[in-house]
């Protein structure tokens, strides 16, 4: 808000966010006038994901409201903060059609998608977020910027495989592949469901025939199979109370 006030922009504050109940300023709009999570969930029993779903999907029942207090500020420069609920963004379309209401209402609409740093510093859970990312801006139907938040505590969580420009502007991701842990495991998993689904007896393409004898064999022992899975995760020690059991 101080910032858009320093290019001279009048805003107004918008809190969509009815779990957000620790605000240090105050909004001028505020869900809260409307419905209260707190109150969701003491009434209908649910939890936080359920009550802020169903908080969301008053509001699109109940647009009228929204229509009145933005009436109010016609003109300003708006700053909408909407809860972090991510299944709000991906899947449910309680959100997205709020957001077409107040394109009718002629409000051009940016979504800004906050994400913690520290997904920088896993190759999986960067990518997860990637993929977050882009179904929101699919099922938003927005422009979407992506700002990556709390750069300050990004130390914490170990020195980057990459520089920070590899991330916001997303480069080539073959490169991250050697980041993920733990790849033999994941290429005995492929190798076991492509010997259950049968792809490794299809003729499309050369394959060892070796690789290709032992799926169909079975040729591996169990204790084989996940051998690396015990050192790497189970404590030696804990398989001697398996002995007399």
């Amino acid at each position: 808000m101080l910032h858009a006030a320093l290019y001279s922009a009048t805003v107004a504050v918008v809190n969509l966010d009815p779990a957000n109940d620790m605000m240090k300023y105050k909004p001028d709009i505020d869900i809260t006038d409307l419905i209260t999570i707190s109150d969701v969930m003491d009434t209908l029993k649910l939890g936080p994901n359920g009550g802020l779903v169903y908080c969301m999907e008053y509001l699109e029942q109940n647009m009228s409201w929204l229509e009145e207090e933005l009436a109010r500020v016609k003109g300003r420069y708006l700053l909408i903060d909407c809860p972090g609920q991510v299944e709000l963004y991906t899947h449910n379309t309680a959100v997205h059609n709020i957001v077409q209401r107040l394109i009718k209402m002629d409000i051009r609409l940016v979504a800004v998608h906050l994400v913690d740093s520290h997904y920088c510093s896993d190759a999986s859970k960067f990518i997860s977020v990637l993929l977050t990312s882009l179904t929101t801006m699919l099922q938003m139907e927005l422009p979407h910027v992506n700002v990556l938040s709390k750069c300050d505590l990004i130390q914490k969580y170990g020195k980057l495989a990459f520089n920070l420009d590899f991330y916001t502007e997303v480069l080539d991701l073959s490169y991250i592949l050697d980041q993920f842990k733990d790849k033999e495991i994941m290429l005995r998993v492929m190798k076991a469901v492509d010997k259950a689904n049968g792809y490794v007896f299809g003729d499309l393409e050369e394959r060892n025939l070796q690789e290709m004898l032992s799926c169909a064999a079975g040729a591996e022992f169990e204790y084989e199979k996940i051998q690396n899975i015990q050192e790497h995760f189970v404590d030696d020690s804990a398989g001697t109370s398996t002995e007399n059991g």
